[in-house]
């Protein structure tokens, strides 16, 4: 790879371990993994279940520490979590008691924006995942899907 590459990186893996204690017996789900994903490159991570591949997202995206390796965001080492990277769970993860609209406020309150910003970027996101007409709606009255989408 060329320097030029280097520094375009979004994110690179490098001899990255997980492994779990599980019964008394060590699990390794994630073994010397590399990656190397360049700025504005698609990437899918596909395998079978049970196979490390939300281990590697929570790892990514910080919720998670591994055995062994490093991971860097635009060069930056990942040490946990950050406001420059989200992570969409596979169950949906919505406070119950707050509506589509609060969900989604909340993760622009915790980055500390202005109120002008927050409104306006709330709006977009719902409107973006096409939920506009359920702003006010609370997650038990979602779908799957909806709630999926809000979180």
């Amino acid at each position: 790879m060329n320097a030029r590459a280097k520094n375009d990186l979004a994110l690179s893996i490098e001899q990255l371990s997980k492994s779990y204690r599980i019964d008394e017996r060590e699990l390794a789900v994630l073994r010397q993994v590399n990656l190397q994903i360049e700025a504005g490159e698609f990437v899918a991570i596909i395998g079978s279940s049970g196979s490390g591949k939300t281990t590697l997202l929570r790892i990514i995206a910080g919720l998670e520490q591994a055995n062994h390796g490093r991971v860097k965001v635009n060069g930056k080492v990942i040490t946990g979590v950050g406001t420059e990277r989200g992570m969409v769970f596979q169950e949906p993860r919505l406070l119950p008691w707050l509506t589509v609209e609060r969900n989604v406020r909340l993760g622009l309150e915790l980055q500390g924006l202005e109120a002008t910003k927050i409104n306006k970027l709330t709006e977009e996101y719902i409107h973006l995942v096409g939920l506009s007409e359920f702003s006010q709606a609370l997650p038990s009255q979602l779908s799957g899907g909806m709630a999926q989408r809000v979180g």
